[in-house]
């Protein structure tokens, strides 16, 4: 059953266009090395808060890709970009 993650981060202002510049290539690692991975969108949100919207094919997949962490170098730029994190969820989709 397809997976959603939500996960809610704030970035410090100075670090917005290193985020935006490691996307591209954290998108590519995780084409490459997370069996499973779908599609993500990543939304700006008010006070320097987003939004990442990834897409997985099933539970397992989004765990296997979890247990893995920043384990490529465009995942770990992105990653660490990110000031605080706010809230991560799980659902499943219909």
């Amino acid at each position: 059953m397809p997976t959603v993650e939500l996960t809610r981060f704030r970035v410090d202002p100075a670090r917005e266009a290193d985020l935006l510049r490691a996307r591209p290539a954290m998108l590519a690692d995780f084409r490459a090395d997370r069996a499973g991975f779908l599609d993500a969108h990543l939304v700006r949100l008010p006070d320097h808060e987003w939004l990442d919207f990834v897409l997985w094919e099933s539970p397992e997949a989004f765990a296997a890709s979890r247990a893995k962490g920043a384990n490529r170098p465009g995942i770990a730029a992105f990653f660490a970009a990110i000031a605080e994190l706010v809230s991560a969820e799980e659902g499943t989709t219909r």
